[in-house]
């Protein structure tokens, strides 16, 4: 009876509510069901250094402090009045972000999703926000016709 006491005492134990231990006390999954709570998540593709360990930080993460530094000029830009190239630049850095993105096999913390979605998102975004630069009032660069009927249907009674 004691060698059975010493065995419960010591035995497998599972590490949480989803593993069970197999025959050789490792624990292993029982169901295929996620966890609940998940305990770490997975770098996105391209998440590693830009450059290598032991380069200084700011030399690791180029790709972003690129993208950063260009829309902080343009939110400058913006702030001194020069509102139309502030913007413009603003969406040309989130463009550049997307080209580096794709182009590059590591971009440091400029990853924050798949690479799909990460060329997408700033593809868009600074696409939507170069537009949105060109059509501003007064004397806008482009001249896009169903806008302004758009807005006289959704404010007129």
């Amino acid at each position: 009876m004691p060698a059975e006491d010493d065995r419960t005492a010591t035995g497998p134990t599972a590490r949480d509510a989803i593993s069970a231990p197999d025959a050789e006390g490792r624990p292993r999954r029982v169901t295929r069901r996620f966890p609940l709570f998940t305990r770490d998540t997975a770098r996105p593709e391209g998440g590693g250094r830009a450059a290598p360990g032991d380069a200084p930080a700011p030399a690791r993460q180029w790709p972003m402090l690129v993208v950063l530094s260009a829309v902080a000029l343009g939110l400058l830009l913006t702030a001194l009045d020069v509102f139309r190239y502030g913007t413009l630049l603003i969406g040309a850095a989130l463009l550049a972000g997307a080209a580096l993105r794709w182009a590059l096999p590591g971009v440091g913390m400029l990853a924050v999703r798949s690479r799909f979605t990460d060329i997408v998102t700033y593809g868009v975004l600074g696409l939507a926000i170069v537009l949105l630069a060109m059509t501003v009032q007064p004397n806008p660069w482009l001249s896009i016709p169903f806008l302004k009927d758009v807005l006289h249907f959704t404010l007129t009674k």
